[in-house]
């Protein structure tokens, strides 16, 4: 399928309906089909890095079709996704809305970036973190949001909601603070 669809005609169709959608499915097929191959000798759990790596080249995709097919620009098909997708973070349940993070020995400030994480785009109040975190990190938790918003750049508040940035996002991800604990 993938050479038929990069055999047709460059003119009357987009090179990432040719291309590159077809071959990122293709990698996504390749995960989804041979899990745990390329890790048996690393030591890293596969699961993660592969969900993410999927959910990641799936929401392109997804961004993708709609920049096409409903003439906006790249950035504005992906904020339409990020508005429609909902990150998975494993280490936190919700329960009716109440959003329970189960790695009882992280900071505060990693806490309430992991709660950030995962609100995406919708972001969070002072009330709702207030009400999200444990009772012992409320007494400080307007300082430790100004620190990670004015200090480490790791959070933005409009006023309103507190939102992670990019820069979040990633030391979220590089202490890998969105899988759950290991058991003993």
């Amino acid at each position: 399928m993938i050479s038929k669809l990069a055999n047709l005609s460059a003119n009357s169709h987009p090179d990432s309906v040719r291309l590159h959608i077809p071959r990122a499915l293709r990698l996504v097929y390749d995960i989804r089909n041979k899990r745990d191959v390329a890790h048996l000798a690393d030591g890293i759990d596969p699961n993660l890095q592969d969900a993410m790596l999927v959910c990641s080249v799936l929401d392109w995709v997804l961004a993708e079709f709609i920049r096409l097919y409903h003439s906006v620009s790249a950035d504005a098909a992906q904020r339409i996704v990020s508005q429609i997708v909902t990150r998975a973070v494993p280490v936190i349940e919700d329960f009716n809305g109440f959003l329970k993070l189960l790695r009882p020995n992280l900071a505060v400030s990693d806490h309430c970036l992991v709660l950030l994480y995962h609100r995406g785009v919708q972001g969070a109040t002072l009330d709702e973190l207030k009400t999200w975190v444990r009772p012992v990190m409320r007494a400080n938790l307007g300082r430790t949001l100004g620190s990670l918003v004015h200090q480490k750049d790791l959070a933005h508040s409009d006023g309103t909601n507190y939102y992670i940035t990019a820069l979040g996002q990633k030391h979220v991800e590089s202490q890998r603070l969105i899988e759950p604990m290991s058991s003993p």
